[in-house]
């Protein structure tokens, strides 16, 4: 891959997310819907931000899981996402097109993990998740996620524009889908220091 920038579509633009391939196999439907994030990228404006919000959607009854399972499911989403995206890239014929949201949706659960490991996800689980502090707690990770994946602080600029393929569609995301969850966790720390 030559050290230039990758060309990407204009999001700041309105984009018709490209249509699959007439002649795509059972398998490519279903890696192109997955791709997709189940129909969550399709919308024309802004479809990363629609995208995270189909993740945090799944993420909930996910998290009612527990910690560790909670876990394995989003490290596999990060390794199989590579392969979802990439080949989602190439039926809709270019490089990262922001339809593409399956890396929002493994974004958002890493900087999610945090939240699930303080036992959020206990026996109380649907009734713990109703409370104040987990709504909150939900809107502060998927704002850090998305400040994050929009504004792409180094090393996630680079990510973004030097790495190819799938991998390179997932790697800014898991990025700052890392440092939206540490970023979380100062938080989280930090509000419970002083409110004792």
């Amino acid at each position: 891959m030559p050290d230039h920038d990758l060309v990407k579509p204009d999001i700041r633009k309105a984009n018709d997310c490209p249509p699959l391939p007439v002649n795509a196999t059972m398998l490519d439907r279903a890696v192109y819907w997955l791709g997709l994030g189940l129909g969550s990228g399709l919308p024309r404006r802004a479809p990363g931000t629609w995208g995270t919000v189909g993740g945090l959607i799944v993420a909930i009854p996910l998290l009612s899981l527990g910690f560790i399972p909670f876990l394995i499911i989003t490290l596999l989403s990060c390794v199989i996402g590579i392969w979802i995206c990439g080949r989602t890239s190439d039926l809709m014929g270019g490089h990262d097109d922001p339809h593409i949201v399956w890396d929002e949706w493994a974004g958002i659960w890493i900087t999610l993990l945090p939240l699930s490991y303080i036992g959020i996800a206990n026996s109380n689980f649907w009734h713990n998740i109703s409370q104040p502090f987990s709504i909150a707690a939900l809107i502060v990770a998927f704002i850090l996620f998305r400040f994050f994946d929009i504004v792409k602080p180094p090393p996630i600029g680079w990510a973004d524009k030097k790495v190819a393929g799938g991998l390179g569609i997932m790697l800014d995301d898991i990025i700052a889908g890392i440092m939206a969850a540490a970023v979380w966790v100062i938080i989280y720390n930090v509000v419970f220091y002083f409110a004792d």
